[in-house]
């Protein structure tokens, strides 16, 4: 699978290491680099010199210019969450010298087993729920997940277009996608009422961004949060489970859990159709700065988004 190069804590600007020392009170002593997620910056667990514990996140003006804004926007939305929520609380946020840093409070926990486990799955599908329900109606103000995303679910329009202007003859594509691109296309104009609500969504939900402990499960990175309909994160993390589990039945799985809470199978269809043209389209594009990974992984979740796409859609 898949995964983002991290850059260790040594990397950062020895002047905004002892601005971040400044305002947590202490020196870092130690920091290890963690795996998982695609910021091309740091992500370490951090021992400081008086025996703290917390978790830094840092990023500068570059490889990727765009990083530390998601920095700044996770801030203010972690921030702003209830207290009760099952985030880690954020500490400081810094920013500095083109640099944005951020400490949370350290989490003894771990990411959810790879391929998926059932029980693990299940157990995180539950929590999923019980945060919509907390967060509905949202607690804090965010956009809507048409304003956030609109711009990016176009991949099938995109892809229609690139073949009607003989950009793109598509042979690279799927041909069950290929043969379906017009019903696609016109199907994904219509995610947005589908996805429309109060509750508020993570936006990026995938297995780097849980962290399980004995009793909780924890949601981390909070950059995309959006104001949507409540299994709208379960669906968007539908193709990432089904990548990394290895099996069909993760797909009934989600489906099972999507009926329970109540969601319209037509509107589960119509937001999985424009998340699929997301990642399929993204797949094909140069590789962002800093994120070389990044398409790959997405081509990844394309794939298995399709899987569940077409046992949803019984199209031919």
């Amino acid at each position: 699978m898949a995964a983002g190069v991290r850059l260790e804590w040594r990397a950062v600007p020895r002047e905004v290491q002892r601005l971040v020392e400044a305002r947590l009170g202490s020196p870092v002593e130690s920091a290890v680099t963690q795996p998982g997620g695609f910021s091309p910056g740091v992500a370490a667990r951090v021992r400081l010199a008086d025996g703290r514990r917390v978790f830094l996140k840092a990023v500068g003006p570059e490889p990727n210019p765009d990083t530390p804004d998601l920095h700044r926007a996770e801030a203010r939305i972690t921030a702003a969450l209830p207290a009760g929520a099952p985030v880690p609380p954020l500490l400081m946020a810094l920013d500095a010298q083109g640099w944005v840093v951020l400490a949370f409070e350290d989490v003894d926990g771990r990411m959810p087993t790879q391929p998926w486990q059932p029980d693990e799955l299940l157990r995180v599908l539950a929590a999923a729920s019980d945060l919509s329900v907390s967060l509905n109606p949202s607690p804090i103000e965010a956009p809507t997940v048409g304003d956030r995303f609109s711009k990016k679910f176009q991949g099938w329009r995109r892809l229609s277009a690139a073949a009607e202007e003989g950009i793109d003859g598509l042979t690279w594509l799927d041909p069950w996608a290929r043969r379906n691109l017009g019903r696609l296309a016109e199907r994904e104009d219509g995610w947005v009422a589908a996805a429309a609500g109060d509750a508020l969504i993570h936006g990026d939900l995938r297995a780097d961004n849980i962290l399980l402990t004995e009793d909780k499960v924890m949601v981390v990175d909070w950059p995309w949060a959006a104001l949507g309909v409540p299994w709208f994160d379960v669906v968007a993390m539908g193709p990432s489970v089904i990548m990394q589990s290895g099996g069909p039945d993760t797909m009934g799985l989600l489906d099972d859990h999507l009926d329970a809470q109540g969601a319209h199978p037509e509107d589960v269809t119509t937001v999985l159709i424009a998340i699929a043209g997301y990642f399929i389209h993204q797949s094909v594009q140069a590789a962002p700065p800093g994120l070389s990974t990044l398409r790959e992984f997405q081509g990844a979740q394309g794939e298995a988004a399709l899987l569940w796409l077409r046992q949803r859609s019984n199209w031919s």
